[in-house]
């Protein structure tokens, strides 16, 4: 009786992976269409990245050889697959975030909240802290595994054919930006902890799930909307007779003039209501504010950065919402 009475309990260190093993378990076919998902879409990257490039550069060498030939021979149909295999994952990387935030809002956190699941565990030696831990964690290392793979694959499949695929997207298209970085890894975990806030905030799992895939489309769209602010922009100034130039992520342009930079009502010079427009403003030359290619990575980071500092604020939150709602102080 005092050896049962002494017995010491087992180590919380020793607790937390059977957490994780039972909530593997419990979440054994999302982590199986999740899984699967990665997998397929993993496989037509490479796929894209390797023998589609290969056709569909070959295709284009083929065609820019024909010059006016009217009977020109090239295989179109290798242009086409990549060019759809390229935009379906490309959406497939894109959508990751949002179902992630889904499942979290959905299933992870909303389902068990509602049915009284959690409460339950709560009462069996697991404290509320640790079992919302438990629901972050492991999710969170897999969320960074699967959408890091693809993103890198993305990048890489792009990459591949940027210099011999002529309709390749440029590095600052929104959905190829977004695909190619540490973008869609950072936006995963936002939608992580802002599912596990809705499911804890609502209650419900169905208002759970749409209001994490909401604020994933709302963080997406608002570092989108600030992205070309992130960084400190460059200025290339071309003559009245060339327009704005300057390839990259555009910020702004307009016209230069004795009183300083003003919008431009036309850009094209050549045009003689323009000509005329421009003298009467005293213009002197274009100008065009943009992000070139070596400010790609640091885009990348400060986007990442920021979607990161909004996942830590949403976990805080979380938890705060848990030990209101608990009345439990500490984990």
């Amino acid at each position: 009786m005092t050896a049962a009475l002494t017995t010491p309990a087992a180590p919380a260190a020793a607790r937390v992976p059977r957490q994780w093993r039972w909530l593997a378990r419990l979440h054994r076919p999302a982590l199986i269409c999740g899984g699967t998902l990665v997998l397929l879409t993993a496989a037509a990257l490479v796929w894209l990245g390797g023998p589609l490039t290969d056709a569909s550069a070959a295709a284009w060498k083929a065609y820019n050889a024909c010059g006016f030939t009217p009977r020109c021979s090239y295989d179109q149909s290798a242009i086409l697959v990549y060019k759809d295999v390229y935009n379906w994952t490309t959406f497939a990387v894109l959508t990751v975030p949002f179902l992630i935030a889904a499942w979290a809002g959905g299933a992870l956190v909303g389902r068990e909240t509602e049915s009284g699941t959690a409460r339950l565990a709560w009462t069996q030696g697991v404290s509320p802290a640790r079992w919302l831990a438990s629901r972050l964690v492991l999710p969170a290392v897999l969320a960074v595994a699967g959408t890091g793979l693809l993103a890198g694959l993305h990048h890489w499949a792009w990459a591949a054919g940027k210099d011999s695929i002529d309709t390749t997207k440029s590095w600052y298209d929104a959905a190829t930006f977004h695909s190619n970085g540490t973008v869609p890894m950072a936006l995963a975990l936002a939608g992580l902890a802002a599912g596990a806030l809705a499911g804890l905030l609502m209650r419900r799992a169905m208002a759970a799930l749409a209001a994490a895939a909401v604020a994933v489309g709302v963080l997406w769209a608002g570092v989108h909307a600030v992205l070309p602010y992130l960084w400190p922009s460059v200025t290339r100034v071309s003559s009245l007779r060339e327009g704005p130039m300057g390839p990259g992520l555009h910020v702004g342009e307009g016209v230069l003039t004795p009183e300083g930079r003003a919008a431009a009502p036309c850009l094209n010079s050549q045009v003689h209501g323009c000509r005329d427009t421009l003298a009467d403003m005293g213009a002197t030359a274009f100008y065009r504010d943009l992000h070139p290619v070596a400010h790609y990575w640091p885009l990348q980071l400060v986007a990442s950065g920021i979607l990161l500092a909004v996942a830590g604020l949403l976990t805080y939150a979380a938890f705060r919402v848990l030990r209101r709602s608990t009345g439990t102080a500490r984990g």
